[in-house]
């Protein structure tokens, strides 16, 4: 990798590391993945239950997303977005993927569906380093191609009508449970 002037990385360094990033993922080369992250690298997906925080622990969200999904393809669409001080990256990319296994945790069972999604990778960098990794895409979509169900109800059908009534009913508990809140907060009592 070529280095700019004082051994900064360049918007090319960068997007090269984007791209060996990819590769790495599709060869299934974890020591190289791994290589480019900080010891301290965050990375927060959809996909998981929280944030990975640490090389381990992106390394256990890697392994466990590989064994569920053994033919992962990671594709980057042109461009990768690099910023003006090179300290960051977007990078689009489309994902193609076979549950075959079990998704541990949280233990969705296979489903032997396929599910191609698109998304972008948001890295930050540390020196040569990504330090943290913000993915982005819509759940909805890979959900409902790797569950075969439409999770989006029919416009004026039984399902919306019950999805609205639930949200009615969680609103209000929530503005009563804040006015509650700021009662106490205020010393005022409820009239009653």
């Amino acid at each position: 990798m070529q280095r700019s002037e004082f051994g900064a990385m360049n918007a090319d360094d960068v997007a090269a590391v984007a791209v060996d990033i990819a590769e790495a993922w599709n060869a299934r080369d974890l020591d190289r993945v791994l290589g480019y992250l900080t010891d301290d690298v965050e990375w927060n997906d959809p996909a998981m239950q929280s944030p990975a925080k640490g090389k381990i622990a992106v390394e256990s969200f890697t392994r466990s997303l590989l064994r569920a999904f053994p033919d992962f393809v990671y594709t980057i669409r042109d461009p990768v977005c690099v910023a003006v001080d090179c300290s960051r990256c977007a990078v689009p990319w489309r994902i193609s993927v076979t549950h075959s296994d079990y998704f541990d945790p949280p233990g969705f069972a296979p489903t032997n569906r396929q599910a191609v999604f698109e998304g972008v990778d948001l890295l930050e960098f540390r020196g040569s380093q990504v330090c943290r990794i913000e993915t982005l895409f819509d759940v909805i979509p890979p959900a409902e191609q790797l569950l075969g169900i439409s999770l989006r109800p029919a416009a004026g059908g039984f399902r919306e009508k019950c999805v609205v009534a639930f949200q009615r009913l969680f609103a209000l508990a929530a503005r009563t449970a804040q006015r509650s809140s700021s009662r106490k907060g205020s010393g005022e009592t409820p009239a009653g």
